[in-house]
């Protein structure tokens, strides 16, 4: 009985220190978004005794910054709405009818999802070429639909821990497929749902392989595309471009902050459940 409140303190101060050697980056990179040039040089790690403001005045009164984050929001959203619809149907499709044929689009399926993607880019980017959907927002959002497979597998799981026998009573009173899908079954996956956009929609926002390589022009940039632009322009003033940084990472912590407690009842639920 004695061992066990020692254990837990030195767990508690294990993941202190871990968490405080984590956190070193994030502090290097934000106490420096308030110095000059040269108070960063001087002290890199010191707290700033006078900040200083200029560096968010002039990163957040720059056109791009604002235009960067409308292409990341409408990607965004486009594409985890769609990888939501595209996963929760085709997951009600494989569990409402379980033929041979479903099972060998199943196979395909997961064949696909352990595929690495940076191994399919160049046939994907010519058949976007063949569409004329290189360098478009749109292409863009027809590549992170692949993400539905990702969304099928969860939400497949889920599902089949639902009482089907409701479906069955539903489908006995003469409700159509549609209608036993959208006010019956989308109903009891709210939670895995929610959990699973949250996940993709870090994923989408955060991604740096897919804008670099089907997007060029500069007013079709992404927020991760424009820190990556700024890494250049910014080459010698490296506190501007920590401050670019960090207003990159702004709505993705606040999104994570409201989202966390979805996560975490998503995940308990599908526990409680199976």
């Amino acid at each position: 009985m004695t061992k066990a409140p020692w254990r837990r303190i030195t767990l508690s101060i294990a993941m202190i220190l871990l968490a405080l050697f984590i956190a070193i980056p994030l502090y290097y990179i934000v106490v420096n978004t308030f110095k000059t040039q040269g108070d960063m040089v001087s002290s890199p790690l010191g707290i700033p005794t006078k900040p200083f403001l200029g560096n968010y005045a002039e990163v957040l009164t720059d056109p791009r910054i604002y235009k960067s984050f409308l292409n990341t929001l409408y990607v965004t959203v486009m594409s985890v709405v769609l990888q939501l619809m595209v996963g929760a149907m085709a997951a009600y499709a494989m569990l409402m009818r379980t033929s041979r044929t479903n099972k060998i689009i199943a196979n395909v399926l997961l064949i696909g999802f352990i595929v690495p993607g940076q191994s399919t880019l160049i046939p994907l980017y010519r058949t976007l070429v063949g569409f004329n959907l290189v360098d478009s927002l749109n292409g863009l959002i027809v590549m992170y639909m692949g993400g539905s497979i990702f969304c099928y597998f969860l939400i497949q799981g889920y599902m089949k821990t639902l009482p089907f026998e409701i479906v069955e009573a539903a489908r006995i009173d003469g409700a159509s497929t549609g209608q036993i899908f959208l006010q019956i079954v989308l109903p009891l996956i709210k939670p895995i749902l929610i959990t699973v956009g949250v996940f993709q929609t870090m994923w989408v926002w955060n991604d740096f392989l897919l804008p670099t390589v089907f997007i060029s022009s500069p007013s079709k940039r992404t927020v991760v595309l424009q820190v990556y632009n700024a890494v250049s322009e910014f080459t010698t003033n490296w506190p501007m471009f920590m401050t670019v940084s960090v207003v990159a990472l702004i709505p993705m912590v606040v999104f994570f902050i409201f989202a966390q407690r979805h996560i975490v009842n998503g995940l308990l639920a599908g526990g409680v459940k199976g």
